[in-house]
């Protein structure tokens, strides 16, 4: 029997868990959802021990599939969602829910210290803007508002060293998601005790530096029960799911990129430098010596599954899809703006709003649901000529997340970019990379050139269509023009 790894994803809406053979075959997987809270305005929490009993709710019904042997899982990968920020005490136990990625509850904190330290000094160590959906923020949130948890927190932990928390007992901060701590220096991998003094901070606050295939632990006897696992298993630091996502898809090399099309949208272009830009994101790939330049927009496969809960009238997926398909490129002039939760990279707007332009009575749903898939592709496309400005050139895009599944949506983001999509397994894109490094960490692998030889398929290629491009163009402007022109009335009450 091959060797086994098991992949965990600590999505936005679910946890994923998948069991893949040492050449990528997925032998059985099983999702399990959670909560998002809003408990106010500008609001966004997740309750961390939800995560845990779903996976481990999601790992028991994956190793009660015929073909996965817990004893033969000989490594454990673990990513999650960015821009968690989890107080833990000494014991691991969870002090408060976590502000998740789309929360932007510190908008006040990030233009006082804006004002104080200046962006340029954060900047030039972080690589990133101090924005409020990082985890710095979020940080300075807790010591502000929440002081008595503040106190009794022992670290703060992400979403994915939660769950190697749970797994082994050992804290643990992998490189790929310190870029959500502005005292992290992007260039020289490690805290800038100065910049963190001067935020009101200390790098004690975070938990051991970890490379994302180091191991970090083993399965405790404790997890076993939960879980089914075998004890003694080894796990791995793991990463963030964009980057994990970008090695499932095949992007480990400088210049590939990876599409992204879960339930936000964005893309990930790997490189062998730490090319920073304001109005994108910048982190350590979860390969080691690679950075990833990113985009990340809260428009992708959210805004169609919206549109179809709400205006969808019972329809599919594939469903709403063949009526996009009945309509023409550029929807007749209907133009979708997919800020759904505002807008992260490249306008950072949290009071962005969607926005549905060019609506008349010839128009039929059909038209909208195509004016969504475009927008998204817009969005993509605003992301790419952004990073186009730091000498970035991309020609091709490996796609992954389940709106890659969709050949239409796929085309309409070939022939709005110009490039070049790849779409490999795109369904496990993101625990296969988690599990790969996995594998690395635990010698199935001895490098990363033969773990996506081995487990990595291109399922299709789609090329551009050039004459629809000319039309997107076209399209592209006016969904440009239409965020500068609203852009000032987003904020009123």
């Amino acid at each position: 029997m091959k060797r086994q790894l098991l992949g965990i994803d600590i999505g936005t809406s679910a946890c994923k868990v998948a069991a893949f053979d040492e050449d990528g075959k997925v032998l059985a997987q099983a999702n399990r959802p959670y909560h998002v809270y809003y408990p106010q305005s500008g609001w966004a929490e997740q309750n961390a021990e939800e995560w845990w009993e779903a996976v481990c709710d999601a790992v028991r019904a994956v190793l009660s599939e015929d073909g996965v042997n817990a004893e033969q899982i000989k490594g454990i990968g673990v990513d999650g969602q960015s821009w968690s920020a989890i107080p833990v005490d000494k014991s691991g136990n969870v002090l408060h829910n976590t502000p998740i990625w789309m929360d932007t509850r510190a908008r006040h904190i990030c233009e006082r210290v804006r004002k104080e330290i200046g962006t340029d000094e954060i900047f030039r160590v972080a690589g990133n803007d101090f924005l409020p959906s990082y985890v710095t923020p979020k940080l300075l949130w807790f010591k502000e508002e929440r002081p008595e948890i503040f106190r009794k927190t022992h670290k703060f932990v992400q979403s994915n060293s939660y769950l190697v928390m749970k797994l082994t007992g050992e804290m643990s901060q992998d490189y790929s998601q310190c870029y959500g701590v502005h005292f992290f220096h992007m260039k020289k991998l490690a805290y800038d005790t100065a910049l963190a003094e001067k935020l009101g901070l200390s790098p004690d606050l975070m938990p051991k530096l970890y490379g994302c295939d180091e191991i970090v632990g083993s399965v405790t006897k404790e997890a076993a029960e939960k879980t089914g696992l075998k004890a003694g298993t080894p796990v791995v630091a793991g990463g963030l799911d964009a980057a994990c996502g970008a090695l499932g898809a095949g992007v480990y090399r400088a210049g590939e990129t990876q599409e992204q099309g879960g339930q936000a949208g964005g893309m990930s272009i790997c490189t062998d430098k730490a090319l920073a830009h304001k109005a994108l994101i910048l982190g350590t790939h979860v390969v080691p010596g690679r950075w990833l330049l990113q985009g990340g927009t809260v428009g992708g496969g959210g805004a169609l599954k919206w549109f179809r809960q709400e205006l969808g009238g019972g329809l599919s997926f594939d469903e709403l899809t063949e009526e996009a398909a009945r309509v023409a490129p550029g929807s007749d002039g209907v133009v979708f703006l997919p800020y759904m939760a505002g807008e992260r990279s490249p306008v950072w707007n949290p009071d962005a709003k969607g926005v549905f332009y060019g609506l008349s009575y010839d128009k039929t749903r059909g038209h909208m649901i195509r004016a969504v898939l475009e927008g998204v592709a817009f969005s993509l496309e605003h992301n790419l000529r952004t990073a186009a400005q730091t000498g970035v050139i991309v020609d091709t895009l490996n796609a992954m997340g389940g709106a890659s599944n969709s050949v239409l949506w796929t085309q309409i983001k070939a022939d709005v970019t110009g490039k070049t999509i790849r779409v490999p397994s795109s369904d496990t894109a993101t625990t296969l990379g988690a599990a790969i490094l996995a594998g690395i960490g635990c010698g199935v692998y001895g490098s990363y050139d033969e773990a996506v030889g081995r487990t990595i398929r291109i399922t299709r290629v789609q090329e551009p269509n050039p004459d629809n491009r000319a039309v997107y163009d076209r399209a592209m402007e006016l969904y440009l023009q239409l965020y500068e022109d609203l852009k000032g009335t987003f904020s009123r009450d």
